[in-house]
């Protein structure tokens, strides 16, 4: 996996913002992966001024975000939906039609994921995929474990995950629902190129699990050893565990 250590965590949301702005311009119709949580808002903020900046094109672009809790719907306004809409999607111009996420509510979850994972092959696959890191390692809500759950499924979500989404829950960890949608890794791994964008120094010793250590699923993040396309960007804090460590930008 290739590194990149920023001095701070805007300059890491700067940084990707304008990679993934160019990424866009030479690619409108780019097919984006999108995580949630604390991390990407920086970024997201850095986002929407570079595309109003460089007045960016958004129509063609598809996104499908990683996961959604079950049992909230899309207008709940503790949905991840409700979330990007609020970070993201309000100030871009992208078409409500190429916006793609689980349906927390589905009726039949099984059939949900499997309608996902259609229309991620219909896209065409991901061509760019943004990861968060959670503290136990999981990406997308992947958790650890003995065994990992290839494509998009059910998952009943560590109190840990619980506790790190509270503050969505009006800061009540008992809130937080116990499952939740997630793509598999299968899903996120079959992405053309990924970023997992980490800061602060909670993450640091996750971090140097995930680049440093072995593949386990007991860290399902650092499955990302197997992509060839895959890269780590990270500001000075997250970086501190590693043994070595490149040059910041």
């Amino acid at each position: 996996m290739r590194i990149r250590i920023f001095s701070t965590p805007a300059a890491a949301a700067r940084g990707l913002a304008a990679e993934v702005a160019g990424t866009i311009g030479a690619n409108p119709r780019l097919v984006l992966g999108l995580a949630t949580g604390r991390t990407p808002i920086p970024f997201y903020q850095q986002l929407i001024a570079r595309s109003r900046a460089v007045d960016l094109d958004w129509s063609s672009v598809a996104t499908f975000n990683l996961d959604e809790f079950l049992g909230i719907g899309a207008d709940d306004r503790r949905s991840y939906r409700v979330f990007m809409e609020r970070h993201l999607f309000d100030h871009l111009d992208v078409s409500s039609r190429r916006i793609h996420f689980l349906n927390g509510r589905a009726r039949d979850v099984e059939a949900e994921c499997r309608r996902y994972e259609r229309a991620i092959r219909r896209a065409g696959g991901i061509d760019l995929q943004i990861l968060g890191l959670g503290a136990n390692g999981h990406i997308g809500f992947n958790e650890p474990g003995t065994s990992l759950i290839a494509r998009t499924h059910r998952v009943r979500l560590r109190p840990a995950t619980r506790r790190a989404n509270a503050a969505m829950f009006d800061g009540r960890a008992a809130a937080v629902p116990r499952e939740a949608l997630s793509m598999g890794m299968a899903t996120i791994l079959r992405a053309r190129r990924i970023v997992l964008l980490a800061t602060g120094a909670a993450k640091a010793r996750c971090v140097a699990r995930v680049v440093e250590g072995p593949l386990t699923t007991r860290v399902p993040a650092s499955l990302l050893q197997l992509h060839g396309n895959a890269e780590i960007w990270l500001d000075r804090a997250a970086a501190r565990a590693l043994s070595r460590l490149p040059a910041a930008p």
